[in-house]
């Protein structure tokens, strides 16, 4: 089945998300117990996927605070060009959710069009295995800093801006 497109109805808030797909909902079930995150999406016409986006924005408009203080990675990978808007529209979900952004040596992407292809690209396969010793090492320290009884910061509550006046 598709992932529906979030409607900003609210009733997630209250309720749960009341689409029936059941992916968005068995992602956020999981959210909830995750220590980190790695979004990663093909590019087929310039940006994500729209099924990541789906996704994505059904269960952070509903379950933002499962993703908070939490490392987050962004990955895209296509056959050319898209990379840094993908790279870019992954990472406004963590900026927005008071996630931890984990970089690595490059921007997170990967060439290639047909299968195998990624396996020859040595820069983009660099940059990941960066990626993926950067965020164990931030999982490390997250770990370690929770046993020294190290908190979470406090947040300020959201002041909402109406341009509307």
């Amino acid at each position: 089945n598709p992932i529906r497109d979030c409607q900003a109805c609210d009733k997630c808030k209250r309720d749960g998300c009341h689409f029936t797909d059941d992916v968005c909902n068995a992602f956020i079930e999981k959210a909830k117990e995750a220590d980190g995150y790695i979004f990663a999406s093909p590019v087929y016409y310039a940006h994500p996927s729209g099924r990541i986006l789906s996704l994505l924005d059904r269960a952070f408009y509903s379950s933002g605070s499962f993703f908070s203080y939490k490392p987050c990675a962004s990955v895209a990978v296509a056959r050319r060009g898209g990379t840094s808007t993908t790279f870019d529209v992954l990472n406004k979900y963590a900026t927005i959710s008071n996630m931890f952004i984990i970089g690595s040596s490059y921007w997170n992407n990967v060439f290639g069009a047909r299968k195998g292809e990624a396996k020859m690209d040595n820069e983009g396969l660099q940059t990941m295995r960066n990626l993926a010793n950067n965020m164990a090492y931030i999982l490390k320290c997250m770990e370690k800093g929770k046993e020294q009884g190290v908190e979470k910061p406090e947040r300020e509550h959201s002041e909402h801006l109406n341009f509307i006046r």
